[in-house]
Parts: structure tokens; C-alpha cells; sequence
């Protein structure tokens, strides 16, 4: 059997260097083409009618005004007359037209007669959405009653993190284009090998009729899996309209309102502890909402999983709101959220050093070795214990604090197929279903090829992006790093046993004597006797060779190319100032393993762009609903607020990159840098404060309302 295992980290050429993104020049410079860039000749534009209320019945449509119109080719009814319309946004029918302003227009003429319905869109009140909540069962562990009354220390607190929406630069689309029995589709995807199986079922067509091609994905963060309705009725439209192709993209204002969000989390919590900081007693009561369907109940405790006593109670609040998606680690950053602030408050109960709790405590988290080093280094890049200090000890109008969060993540890779070919003129080239939305992807696939043959990465060609290619998995889950990289390597040491059979007699050597390092195919160790890259691959002749590798999920943490099991701890430092009550980023650290790291800089980056996301999250980001229209009062830009480079500070990154963490494989990245920063941030406010902040965003009006509340309550 092939040895497909990593080379070891003191021997890799490629792998593990910290390479610029290979797709970085044509995007900087402009020349990327994303499907939103796509004109395709003889396109047209697509546009939807969305209900204008939270809830209501369609009682009557009339499109024949828009049919009539010049430049119309088609028009669908989405929700006939009695469908009802749970959320404001929701499409009720669509049109295609030869120009955008054409399509717009024939939009405003189509009459619509709505029953307009009761709606709750808001539910940071758990009292007044009534029948909307639904509570889910008790879950009792232990004796937390005793628990409590035993404790030398219990704290009390309610804390929230509203709604927040994916907010993609690149909105929800798609160019679609039905021709005869097959479907061309140029999507804005996180899944490329599967988002055509979608639309095929939809469309009620063999899944291998629908093409799918996409180069680059202006971001997703988890919303962009299924094809939706702007695949299906675009696909309809086109086939309406003769077989041209139809374009159709979300605007800012529906793409914030309906394209995904991330569920809010709320809660009511209480801890005890012994006077030592030894965490004894944990109750909650929770609520949350993503739209329609309610919202699960975070992960709480999060990482702190063996405390002995806890009771917890959720509800999930139905609204009429548009719904949620996967969001960069689904209801990890809110659970991490609500557990470091609670944890954080019992510290200061106990008037102690938070680092000091969550660093006695970490024998109730899975991985507690790994935590507790995570906390050391985090410390000294922060200078935590110089910097730290009690609550309410800070005078005058800037006030600066310290904070931390944790995170977990699992990470295994996707099941991923991949073909490598060997061409006679020494070319390599990789052709894998896969997508790159902009981590990376392209240039470690590029990587490990290149690793694997013992050549330059400029010798390696990667395609992806394309359904024709070998089918590889979604990009969620933080799972396409360890898929992609495992059937690559596999792939290409298959293609290269068979190069070593073909140039093993005329080396006078076996071919399992034979390796490739330095653009050389030579006897293992005896650099001699061998043949450049070159030579080798002329042995060819006509023929290449064409090897296919595949990560098999169930074999995966057998062979150890990718395993699960991510860790990390952030720490935030902020000043606020308590005369405006503005908080502002100083400094912020992330402490982050994921096994084996491809390359430094693109796994760095990733951290990067997740502390920015973090502090937009805890400053800034929140979806606002108006509770008597039922809409979002905020989907643009101009108060939907993101950081810019002035809201950032400081970001330093550790990546936790040590020859036992390299032994565990490779572990997915995206998600457990994107978990903590909300915590770090929310309790480094409260510490500068001396008083918490219940809800983030920690806009102004909430900062001054807390030390409002906490001098009435002095």
C-alpha cells in the first residue's frame, strides 16, 4: 500500500512555508472575475417582488401590466393567491427583462392584494412574544440545588448577542442558463461539486444536467450551500425566455434582509463556585431566534463540559423574520459568549483574576494541557498579568481593560475526491470539485502537490471550481483545508509510485527505492543516481499519467492525514471613555492550534479576518427590526456598521504550530478563530468599566445605560 502520510516537519520543502496566495495579484489588481462580474451574451436580468409585510396572505396577484411591458420575457408567480408570507422580504413572484430598469419597473406594476397578518420580530424579551416561544426540556446533571447553597460565591446574569446577518460583499446570486435538457450555472457557492444536485431536483432534472462553473465567491460564511430560489426561477426564467441566460443578484437591502443571519442568544445565568475559584454549580435559562424555525440552544457551558452540577433551560422564539444560515461556527461564539461572561463575573465575585479561574478550572474542559498553555502564551503576548486589574479600580474618563475567550472546533476534513495528471513535459495538473471562498484553498492544494513531487509550486496547476472535476465538499464546517489536502496528497502519491515504475529499470533500482526531492527522481538518500524531474517524465513518451485520490471520512483518523479537535483563547484590551461611551479596540490576541498547518500565512490570515469579525460583532453589528412594520430598519451599509481599519487596533496571531499539535494532522481553521473575540471583548469592557454590559453590540447608548444602572444602584 502507498505511504501517503506527511513528510516529516523538519524534512517538507513546501508544505508548512508561509507562501503568498496564489490568486492575491488578480485579485488586488482587479482582474478576478467573480459570477456577479458575468455578462453572457444575450443575458438578462432577473428581479423579485418581495412582500412588503412581516406576516401576511396573498389574496390577489396581477401581473398582466408587467407582461405587457416592452423588454419583459417572462414573468413567474412565486406565492399564488392563499400562500402565506412569514417574513418581510419573502419573494412572491419574478420577472426577467432586457434591462435592469425594465425588470424594476415591471416589478412596481405588478398589483398584489395582501390580509396582512400579526408578526413578532423581536425577542430579546422573552415576556412579550407569547405563543412564539417554544421551551424545550429540562436538563438537570447533579445536585445544583445543593450545589448553590453549598458554594462560598454564586453570581448572577443576563446577557445577549443579538441577530447579526452574513453581510456578504459578494450578495446571493447567480447567471443561470437553460439549454435544451442541460442547466448552465456560474453561482456565488460554497459548494460547487454539490450545488448543482440541488438545482437538478429542484428543476427535476439528472443531477449530472447541470454544469457548474465558478472561479472565485465574494464571501458566504455559511449561507451559500443551496441553490435557492434565485437558481430554481432563474433557471425557469431562462428556459421562458428561449434559453438565454438570466442574471439574477440580490441588492444590498434584500441580501441584508432575507440572504441569512446569525441566531441571537440570550440568557439568564447563575454559577457557584468555592472561595478557591473551583467552578461547583452552573444554571441557565436561554432563548434564541433565527427567523421562523426559533433557534437551538447554544452549546452551554461551552468548553467547560464537566462541571458536575447544572441545570438548563431553553426556549426557541419564532419569528417572522428572515432566516438563519450556517454563520462561521453555528452558535459557537454566541455559547462562548455567554459562558466567559458568566464565567468572567464570577471571577469578579470572587475578586479574583479571571485568567486565574479559567486556568484552575481547565480540568473540566476536553483538553485541558492544551487550554492551559494556550492561556500562558496568550498572557505573555498580552501582558495580561502587568496589564490586569480589578474591576472598578480604573478611574478618570478613559478607562482600559483586559479580557479573554475561549473557543473548540472539530474540523475533520470533507469526503473530497481529486485527479492528479503527470504530463510528459513535467507539468503537473490538479483538478478537484472543490471552491476557494477565499482562504487559501487554491494555494495549499498547490502545496501539497507541490511537496509531494518534490517540486516548485509554479510546476503544479490546480483547476477547482468546476462540477465537471472530481466531486469534493462544501466549504463549511471548517472541513475543506483537511478533505482537499488528503485526497491531493493521496492523488499525487499514486501518479508518482506509477512515475517511479516507469523509470525504475533504467535506474537499475526498485521502484519503492525510489524518491522525489529538488526536481529530482533519484535512489532514496543518493542524489547520484537519479534523473532530473524533467528526464523522468519524458520517459512518458506520449502518455501521462492520471492518478485519483480520495479522503474517505470514516478512514480518515485511522490514516491521520486530518483529524478533529480545535482549541483557542483570545484576549482583547480596550479603552472606553464614559463620557461618550465609545469603546475602542487596543489590542487583540489569538492563540490558535489546528494540527498540521499547510501554510502560516494563509492560516494566519485566517485569524486575522476572524478577530476583525469578532470586533464587529461585539461593537457594531446588529440586525434591527422595527416592531411595528415588522422590517429590518437597518440593510445598508450606512447603518448596518462594519469595522474599518481605524476600529481595529492591534491584532497579534500565535499560531500554536508545535511538532505534537503537526502529529494530529491536518485540522480545519475557519471556524474556532471566529468563537472567542466576542467574549475577550465583552468582558474586557466590563473590566474597564467595573460594571458588565449585558447586551453586545456595546454601542454607546448600552455602555452609558450600564453605568447609568450601576450608579442609581450604588
Amino acid at each position: 500500500m502507498p505511504e501517503y502520510s506527511w513528510p516529516p516537519m523538519n524534512k517538507r520543502a513546501v508544505m508548512g512555508k508561509p507562501f503568498d496566495r496564489l490568486d492575491g495579484p488578480v485579485k488586488a489588481s482587479g482582474r478576478a472575475k467573480y459570477s456577479s462580474d458575468l455578462n453572457k451574451p444575450g443575458q438578462l436580468f432577473g428581479m423579485f417582488l418581495h412582500s412588503p409585510h412581516a406576516h401576511a396572505k396573498v389574496k390577489s396577484i396581477d401581473i398582466s401590466a408587467a407582461k405587457a411591458m416592452e423588454g419583459v420575457t417572462a414573468i413567474r408567480v412565486i406565492a399564488e393567491p392563499g400562500a402565506e408570507l412569514q417574513w418581510a422580504g419573502q419573494e412572491v413572484a419574478v420577472v426577467s427583462a432586457v434591462r435592469e430598469e425594465i425588470a424594476n419597473d415591471a416589478i412596481r406594476a405588478i398589483k398584489v392584494e395582501y390580509e396582512v397578518l400579526p408578526h413578532v420580530v423581536r425577542e430579546e424579551l422573552l415576556a412579550k412574544v407569547g405563543s412564539r416561544a417554544k421551551a424545550a426540556g429540562e436538563q438537570v446533571t447533579g445536585d445544583p440545588d445543593k450545589a448553590f447553597k453549598d458554594a462560598d460565591a454564586v453570581s448572577e446574569g443576563e446577557y445577549g448577542c443579538p441577530v447579526i446577518t452574513h453581510c456578504c460583499l459578494e450578495p446571493h446570486g447567480n447567471v443561470v442558463q437553460w439549454q435544451g435538457d442541460t442547466i448552465n450555472l456560474w453561482p456565488s457557492t460554497q459548494a460547487v461539486s454539490t450545488i448543482g444536485g440541488d438545482l437538478a431536483k429542484q428543476m427535476q432534472l439528472p443531477a449530472t444536467n447541470v454544469k457548474v462553473q465558478m472561479d472565485h465567491v465574494g464571501g458566504g460564511f455559511g449561507s451559500k450551500f443551496p441553490s435557492d430560489k434565485w437558481g430554481s426561477e432563474g433557471a425557469h426564467l431562462s428556459k421562458a425566455s428561449g434559453g438565454r441566460p438570466v442574471k439574477i443578484y440580490l441588492d444590498r437591502a434584500n441580501e441584508l434582509t432575507i440572504a441569512g443571519t446569525r441566531p441571537s442568544a440570550y440568557a439568564k445565568i447563575k454559577m457557584g463556585a468555592s472561595k478557591d475559584g473551583t467552578i461547583t454549580a452552573w444554571q441557565s435559562e436561554s432563548w434564541a431566534s433565527g427567523g421562523l424555525g426559533g433557534g437551538g440552544m447554544p452549546p452551554i457551558p461551552y468548553v467547560f463540559t464537566k462541571i458536575a452540577n447544572f441545570r438548563l433551560n431553553h426556549t426557541a422564539v419564532s419569528l417572522n423574520a428572515g432566516p438563519a444560515r450556517a454563520w462561521r461556527a453555528p452558535n459557537h461564539p454566541q455559547a462562548s459568549f455567554l459562558t466567559c461572561s458568566a464565567l468572567e463575573d464570577l471571577s469578579a465575585k470572587l475578586k479574583m483574576d479571571p485568567w486565574d479561574l479559567f486556568h484552575k478550572n481547565m480540568d473540566m474542559s476536553p483538553r485541558p494541557e492544551v487550554y492551559r498553555k494556550q492561556l500562558v502564551k496568550a498572557a505573555e503576548l498580552m501582558d495580561w498579568k502587568k496589564k490586569w486589574h480589578p474591576r472598578g479600580s480604573e478611574t478618570g474618563n478613559i478607562r482600559r481593560g483586559l479580557g479573554l475567550g475561549m473557543a473548540t472546533w472539530g474540523g475533520a476534513g470533507h469526503a473530497s475526491k481529486c485527479k492528479v495528471t503527470i504530463n510528459p513535459d513535467g507539468s503537473i495538473e490538479v483538478e478537484i470539485g472543490s471552491q476557494d471562498i477565499g482562504t487559501g484553498t487554491r494555494t495549499c492544494i498547490t502545496q501539497v502537490a507541490a511537496e509531494t513531487f518534490g517540486l516548485p509550486m509554479s510546476a503544479v496547476k490546480v483547476k477547482l471550481g468546476d462540477n465537471a472535476f472530481p466531486a469534493s465538499g462544501p466549504s463549511g464546517g471548517s472541513t475543506t483545508i483537511g478533505g482537499v489536502s488528503s485526497s491531493t496528497r493521496k492523488a499525487a502519491v499514486n501518479a508518482l509510485e506509477k512515475l517511479f515504475e516507469r523509470v525504475a529499470p533504467g535506474l537499475n533500482v526498485a521502484a519503492d527505492q525510489l524518491e522525489a526531492v529538488d526536481n529530482k527522481i533519484q535512489q532514496k538518500g543518493n542524489p547520484a543516481k537519479g534523473l532530473t524531474w524533467k528526464q523522468a517524465c519524458q520517459k512518458l513518451g506520449v502518455d501521462k499519467i492520471s492518478e485519483l485520490g480520495e479522503n474517505d471520512q470514516r478512514a480518515a483518523a485511522k490514516e491521520g492525514l486530518n483529524t478533529s479537535g480545535a482549541a483557542g483563547i483570545q484576549m482583547a484590551e480596550v479603552e472606553v471613555d464614559i463620557e461618550t461611551g465609545i469603546v475602542r479596540m487596543r489590542k487583540m490576541v489569538a492563540v490558535q492550534d489546528c494540527g498540521l498547518v499547510v501554510n502560516p500565512k494563509t492560516a494566519s490570515s485566517q485569524v486575522y479576518g476572524a478577530c476583525i469579525m469578532s470586533i464587529c460583532s461585539a461593537l457594531m453589528e446588529e440586525r434591527v427590526m422595527d416592531r411595528m412594520t415588522g422590517k429590518v430598519l437597518n440593510p445598508d451599509m450606512e447603518f448596518y456598521k462594519l469595522a474599518g481599519i481605524g476600529d481595529i487596533g492591534e491584532i497579534v496571531v500565535h499560531m500554536d504550530i508545535t511538532p505534537e499539535n503537526d502529529k494530529r494532522g491536518i485540522i480545519g481553521l475557519g471556524e474556532p478563530c471566529a468563537i472567542g473575540g466576542l467574549a475577550a471583548i465583552a468582558n474586557a469592557t466590563a473590566n474597564a468599566l467595573g460594571v458588565r454590559v449585558p447586551m453586545v453590540p456595546l454601542t454607546p447608548d448600552r455602555v452609558l445605560a450600564a453605568l447609568s444602572m450601576n450608579r442609581r444602584n450604588a
